[in-house]
């Protein structure tokens, strides 16, 4: 192009050749990277968790250690099936601030009915399943009946469901040595077995079963469409055939199951049966924080199970290799509020960018 092409480009507003042609090429890569990123969430926490696994072998070697990363997998188990139950409510576009005192509330009617009633222990931990179904459907009848939003049903919930806890249970622990003795089952998850150097507890390998089946579940079953298909386009949905009431307390329902499976996990990863678990205060906290950093968006309709067990890993990594690297706690908090706000900030340019 000549100078006066040039020039007279400009006076127009327009662009020359080359520079159009050096846009172009820019919204091409970033259009493709776009691209990659939509139909695949779970690529960026799985980008993440290499370099953190890479940064801290480096830092130290007995962080490739099996027996290090099977610590990893342990710590993560409670949080992960939480994930999963997070995850189901925020792919519809609510949030469920409850999931943790489901958990422990859970847990305590299992550990309750067998030894305040005598129940088989067997028997009790199908009520205590149930009992958490019921507290997850709850909330969805709530929110999608009611049209409570669903933040303010979780907050109401939570404190409510907490508070039974502790005026059920009476604030009374039930020990190891009593559940070794009488209910050895409800401790089940807390089991190991040997793999090479490491040991395993059963409860990591329920939390990557039930990874897999929800995996299945939502990539490839109607059900599945249908929460994405609710948390994209509510009125779409419901304009398909959706039936979004019906649909909403089936996923909160869901979760409070995986709610109260945490609750059974968390029995034999502690030991005991407690009331004040910290995870009844955390546990939605920490769920948040690993379907956030897993690429899941918190507006609904995008995101994989595999992104939030992915990013439930991150978290653990974290935690374990800045440990090990002798570095003071506060900056675990640190490096992860940073990791939620840029998953956010990606989710948001992706958001932008499909408009």
């Amino acid at each position: 192009m000549s100078d006066a092409d040039n020039y007279e480009a400009s006076t127009r507003g327009g662009k020359s050749d080359s520079q159009a042609e050096f846009e172009y090429e820019e919204k091409g890569l970033l259009g493709r990277i776009h691209s990659i990123l939509h139909h695949s969430p779970a690529l960026v926490p799985l980008i993440v968790l290499v370099l953190a696994v890479i940064v801290f072998g480096l830092l130290n070697a007995n962080f490739w250690r099996v027996s290090t990363l099977s610590l990893i997998f342990q710590q993560i188990g409670i949080v992960g099936i939480l994930g999963i139950a997070q995850s189901l409510v925020i792919l519809t576009a609510g949030i469920d601030l409850s999931v943790g005192a489901m958990a422990v509330l859970s847990s305590v009617i299992m550990g309750q009915f067998t030894f305040r009633y005598g129940i088989p222990p067997s028997a009790a931990i199908v009520i205590g399943l149930a009992a958490g179904t019921a507290m997850g459907a709850l909330n969805g009848v709530l929110v999608a009946k009611l049209r409570i939003p669903p933040f303010i049903t979780t907050l109401g919930t939570w404190q409510i469901f907490l508070a039974a806890n502790y005026i059920y249970s009476a604030n009374e622990t039930i020990r190891s040595q009593e559940l070794d003795a009488e209910a050895p089952v409800l401790k089940f998850w807390g089991s190991t077995f040997e793999v090479f150097d490491a040991r395993v507890t059963y409860g990591v390998v329920l939390l990557l079963v039930l990874v897999a089946i929800m995996a299945y579940v939502l990539r490839h079953t109607a059900w599945g469409r249908h929460v994405y298909a609710v948390g994209d386009d509510e009125e779409a949905a419901q304009l398909s055939g959706v039936n979004r009431s019906r649909q909403l307390i089936q996923v909160y329902a869901l979760a409070g199951f995986f709610c109260a499976i945490a609750g059974w996990v968390m029995i034999g990863r502690f030991g005991s049966v407690s009331p004040s678990a910290s995870t009844g205060q955390l546990g939605n906290i920490q769920a948040i924080t690993a379907v956030v950093i897993g690429g899941i968006s918190l507006f609904g309709g995008r995101g994989t199970i595999v992104g939030m067990f992915l990013g439930a890993l991150i978290v653990g990594a974290f935690e374990m290799g800045l440990r090990l690297a002798g570095a003071d706690a506060q900056w675990t908090y640190l490096l992860i509020g940073v990791l939620i706000i840029a998953a956010v900030a990606v989710d948001q340019w992706i958001r932008k960018a499909s408009a």
